[in-house]
């Protein structure tokens, strides 16, 4: 029977109708992993709420103006959601053939960041700023680019049906791929992101079922590289510190200790419930630095309390789980190794952020995915989103 506007309505009627064919079992918007878009966006919301209530009061920052952040961090909000919908729309199946170009790409933006075009911030040399107040974190998008090249990679020869594992020279092909720009950023320095990218690797590789050797070797040369860039001398000054701070919280509480010794009062003074948003003393005050941004979980803890603190670590529960659950569904391994590396980025970067808040991790600069503010962080988590949505989209339906 026809409707009133122009299309079907009833069950679909000899043709489909626009709500009946956007709505239909075989739809996109169907098919999509509702759990994950709306706890995403939750976090996203919830994180607007955050970075307004640490920034309202930062004169030095807003210009002037309480909202500027606040409407930055939605803005950025939007363009991921943007970025989300696009990469949906061309599937991880075009990108895979597109990974080379992007590989490239992103090695070139990582290089650019040790020419004069790069910019240091909090004692990292790892953005370009584009002008305007908008700067770019290249090694945000080189998450996302290792994780695609290495699956194409690993799942070339099974995906086609010639091996059931991938074998030793292509694990090495793969490493090789990976390392390039790990090392590239390990030189900005930026050893938060080149651990995320160690865990990212460890996550790939087992996810494709390579030899459990290069897991046992790769945890070894781990240690050792870890133990060879500090006899050498790679670390800044500051990184060094911060790791001397995890393993002694009283020491220098003043200085090098201050960051996680206020974190931990912020977030201890939040009890159960919280003091409210925009009420939070410690907050308010201006007592941790980089609220907005490696910290805001603490605002979380202190304003929102256990309440808000537990809310957001079981959104991202919510995530993980629904993550997993499309690598394991996933027809095909290259489908599996992509949803494995976000898996694995997700939970070691949210488990780092809060972790260092709480003083049971190092301080490493890592942001909160979809909560912390900045826009590349925010931009490559809502693409990797995106790569999971089309990786379930594109799985055949079950009869």
């Amino acid at each position: 029977m026809a409707g009133t506007h122009g299309f079907n309505i009833g069950r679909y009627g000899p043709e489909r109708g626009t709500w009946a064919k956007l709505f239909a079992r075989d739809s996109v918007v169907r098919r999509l992993d509702w759990p994950i878009l709306l706890s995403a966006i939750a976090l996203s919301v919830l994180g607007t709420a955050l970075v307004w209530s640490a920034t309202r009061n930062r004169t030095d920052l807003t210009h002037g103006d309480p909202y500027y952040f606040l409407l930055r961090h939605a803005l950025n909000t939007g363009i991921g959601l943007a970025l989300m919908a696009g990469t949906v729309w061309l599937g991880h199946r075009t990108l895979r053939g597109a990974v080379p170009f992007l590989y490239g790409l992103s090695v070139l933006l990582i290089l650019a960041v040790l020419t004069p075009l790069g910019t240091t911030i909090n004692g990292a040399h790892a953005w370009i700023v584009i002008g305007g107040g908008f700067s770019l974190q290249p090694s945000e998008f080189v998450k996302i680019t290792i994780i695609l090249g290495m699956a194409m990679l690993l799942a070339a020869r099974v995906d086609a049906g010639d091996r059931e594992h991938p074998d030793h020279r292509t694990v090495l092909q793969a490493l090789g791929l990976a390392v390039l720009p790990m090392a590239i950023v390990m030189l900005m320095p930026d050893l938060g992101s080149v651990m995320v990218m160690a865990v990212i690797v460890l996550g790939v590789l087992l996810a494709s079922g390579a030899s459990n050797r290069w897991m046992f070797g790769l945890l070894s040369a781990g240690v050792a590289g870890a133990l060879l860039v500090w006899w050498l001398g790679v670390l800044d000054e500051y990184q060094i510190n911060r790791f001397a701070a995890f393993a002694n919280p009283e020491l220098d509480p003043a200085g090098v200790g201050y960051n996680t010794n206020q974190a931990r009062i912020a977030i201890g003074s939040g009890g159960l419930t919280g003091t409210g948003l925009t009420n939070g003393s410690q907050t308010t005050g201006q007592f941790v630095p980089e609220q907005q941004t490696d910290f805001v979980f603490t605002v979380a803890g202190e304003e929102l309390g256990f309440v808000g603190g537990i809310t957001i670590l079981l959104l991202l529960g919510v995530i993980l789980w629904r993550a997993c659950r499309i690598a394991r569904d996933s027809t095909e391994l290259y489908g599996t190794i992509v949803a494995a590396g976000i898996i694995a980025w997700f939970a070691f970067q949210s488990f780092e952020n809060i972790g260092m808040t709480l003083g049971i991790m190092p301080v490493a600069g890592l942001p909160l995915p979809f909560v912390s503010y900045g826009g590349s962080s925010m931009f490559a988590v809502w693409i990797a989103v995106g790569l999971l949505q089309s990786i379930k989209v594109q799985r055949p339906l079950k009869a």
